[in-house]
């Protein structure tokens, strides 16, 4: 089951390796890693999803976190009103005679052209992972050459 902690940790040495350390003697597969500065000082925000199996197996790794030095707070947001946003870059083949029909596909997710190259076109889009596999899903025809994803990233809705 997948789920999205976030985390405040103090920007000290060695802090971001003590905490995916909790996970990995767990054996719990980290899917997205995220890691920002926040709006104070010292203080960065991790946003990370995980597969875990049960609940009981969330808040003990909630417990084992928070009980970590310099953690401020750990917090499970999936099952609460949440902002979770993701960026995507992809390069795509892209003859000239297509590049029309290209952006009219990516319009509708709000996807922009940010390169343009002889024979390729580079897309940058913003969103949730459910929307970025559907954009991967529609320009996957006209063949993907890379592709770079930063992870979800997000915090809890006031």
């Amino acid at each position: 089951m997948r789920r999205m902690l976030t985390a405040k940790l103090r920007n000290s040495s060695g802090v971001l390796n003590r905490f995916t350390g909790v996970l990995s003697r767990r054996q719990i597969n980290i899917e997205s890693i995220s890691v920002g500065p926040t709006e104070v000082e010292g203080i960065s925000r991790v946003t990370v999803i995980v597969d875990v199996q049960t609940m009981d197996e969330v808040e003990q790794i909630i417990k084992q976190l928070n009980r970590q030095i310099d953690v401020v707070r750990v917090r499970d947001i999936t099952d609460i009103p949440h902002l979770e946003r993701e960026v995507l870059l992809v390069k795509i083949s892209s003859p000239a005679q297509k590049r029309a029909e290209i952006l009219a596909i990516i319009q509708p997710f709000r996807a922009s052209v940010v390169d343009v190259a002889p024979n390729s076109i580079t897309i940058q889009m913003t969103g949730d992972s459910d929307k970025i596999e559907a954009l991967l899903r529609v320009i996957q025809p006209y063949g993907i050459k890379n592709i770079a994803r930063t992870g979800a990233t997000g915090f809890s809705r006031d």
